[in-house]
């Protein structure tokens, strides 16, 4: 497993386990990776420094680089944690969320499988959610399926 800094495109730090570095630019492809903070799915990694194992300390995974302490020249002084654009933003990613959830029918860790069949025309299209693997989203998009993960917003997790 490797820890990783992570930095969405509202530069919000935070950071997230991935089993390798593969692992983490397929879930990032796929939308699988968003900030706690905002929501967004663009996310990349920040810089990093390698740890140094030492008798004292085995082990493999990265830590932060140091980051600067601000000088007295930047503008220190306190921000909402919400300007009212990353408000509206929310709302709106919200509202989508509840349309989906409300005009949609859960087939839980069978969407892979329902997908799939909908794709071939075995089974009558109809608008599906559900849980997949990124294992299976990564197969999904590669057979051509059109799929789109559902914004998770922090406030959901809590």
């Amino acid at each position: 497993m490797i820890r990783y800094s992570l930095r969405c495109d509202s530069d919000h730090d935070f950071e997230s386990w991935f089993r390798d570095s593969q692992a983490f630019d397929d879930q990032s492809l796929a939308g699988l990776v968003s900030c706690p903070i905002c929501g967004s799915v663009s996310v990349s990694k920040s810089l990093m420094a390698p740890s140094v194992v030492t008798s004292r300390r085995k082990s493999t995974d990265m830590v932060p680089a140091p980051t600067v302490e601000p000088t007295a020249s930047v503008d220190t002084a306190p921000v909402a944690l919400l300007d009212e654009k990353a408000q509206k933003l929310r709302a709106l990613m919200r509202e989508f969320r509840d349309h989906v959830v409300k005009n949609s029918q859960d087939v839980g860790q069978a969407f892979p499988e329902e997908a799939r069949k909908m794709h071939e025309g075995a089974i009558e299209q109809r608008a599906i959610r559900g849980e997949a693997s990124p294992e299976d989203v990564r197969a999904l998009i590669e057979d051509g399926i059109d799929i789109m993960p559902l914004p998770n917003l922090p406030d959901d997790r809590n």
